[in-house]
Order: C-alpha cells, then sequence, then structure tokens
C-alpha cells in the first residue's frame, strides 16, 4: 500500500474540510491509503508547547510521517498571501529529512483557503511550493483537463485546490472545489504509485 501523507494546518476548519476531501480522492486509488496529520499551534511570544496528541482532529504530525510517506498533500489557509506560521514552523524542523535526501523524488500536491476571493490563494501555494522544491519533491498539480478549472466560480488552480472560505469561514465548499480536491487527491496518488514501480 502507498500511503499519502495528508498534512495541513487549519484553524477555523476549512482548510481541515479540503484535506479530508483530497483525503477521499487518494483513496479512490487503488492500492493507496491516506495519513491526515495536523501541526500545532505557536506562541508568537515563545515556543508554546502543545500536549503530544490534540484534543479533537488529526494526530499531530512527526518527521518520521514525512519520511515514510510515498506522497505529500500540504495544506495551510492563506495568511497574507503565505503559508501559516505553524506549518511553516513544522517546515523548519525538517532539515533532518533535507540532509538525508528522505524526500528527493516524492511527489507533492498542496491546497489553501482563504477568506476572500482573490485573498491570496494562488502565492500561498506557491509559498508551500518552495520547501519542497527545496527538499527534491514533484510537484504535482492539477492540469486543465480538470473541467472544474474551467468553471471555478470560487477556489481551483493549477498550482492547487482552494476554497474561498468567506469573511467568517462558514462558504461550504462548493461543488467545483470539491471536484478539484477530489481530483488532486486522485492525480497525487496515481503519481506515487507511478513513480513506486
Amino acid at each position: 500500500m502507498s500511503e499519502i501523507l495528508i498534512l495541513f494546518y487549519s484553524r477555523h476548519g476549512a482548510t481541515a474540510e479540503l484535506a479530508r476531501l483530497i483525503a477521499r480522492g487518494v483513496e479512490e486509488v487503488e492500492g493507496c491509503t491516506a495519513r491526515l496529520r495536523t501541526v500545532p499551534e505557536v506562541s508568537p511570544v515563545c515556543e508554546a508547547v502543545a500536549d503530544s496528541i490534540p484534543e479533537q482532529g488529526a494526530p499531530y504530525a512527526s518527521l518520521d510521517d514525512l519520511k515514510c510517506c510515498a506522497g505529500l498533500a500540504l495544506g495551510s489557509p492563506s495568511r497574507f498571501g503565505n503559508m501559516a506560521a505553524p506549518l511553516k514552523h513544522f517546515l523548519d524542523s525538517t532539515t533532518p529529512l533535507w540532509l538525508s535526501g528522505a524526500l528527493v523524488g516524492k511527489p507533492a500536491a498542496l491546497f489553501t483557503s482563504s477568506a476572500t476571493l482573490h485573498g491570496g490563494q494562488e502565492s500561498t501555494l506557491l509559498s508551500m511550493m518552495l520547501p519542497l522544491l527545496h527538499h527534491g519533491m514533484l510537484i504535482t498539480g492539477l492540469p486543465y483537463t480538470q473541467p472544474a478549472l474551467h468553471h471555478t466560480q470560487g477556489g481551483g488552480s493549477p498550482y492547487g485546490a482552494s476554497h474561498h472560505a468567506g469573511d467568517d469561514g462558514h462558504r461550504a465548499v462548493d461543488k467545483e472545489e470539491k471536484q478539484l480536491c477530489l481530483a488532486l487527491g486522485r492525480r497525487l496518488a496515481e503519481t506515487a504509485r507511478k513513480l513506486a514501480t
């Protein structure tokens, strides 16, 4: 079985919903399973010590989750056109994997959500792409052969899946955004399987 890591940070739940949809897409591919993992909050004053197990939702990620995965879907809400600090903090801890080359050649995909339609979704996806390229990962986006990419009125781009969550964070994932999340999960899992053969 090829295990695809869906690693994300979600403050209000929109990015977590995208993670679950991408995981569904992964598991539509025979021989692939999805592992959902999140990262803890960080303190603006000093490094906070979080419980090792979150009160709810996905467990916290470890470097072993990354090392052992066959592929990675990385997600964050947009924070001023960039990934959120907790995800960046976790990625900054991956130097041992970079030194060993543990992620070289593995496929990766990206996803994000934002409060406003033009709230920096594409730049957030690009910001998450940079450390993955330094790790030697292979970025799998969404090609325009996905019909929903031509019709979306919310999120979605060739850089990855995205969602317009609304100012209050409660706008539901629409039909096209859902289709693109499922497609991204399938594409990532299919790529991981092909690379494994």
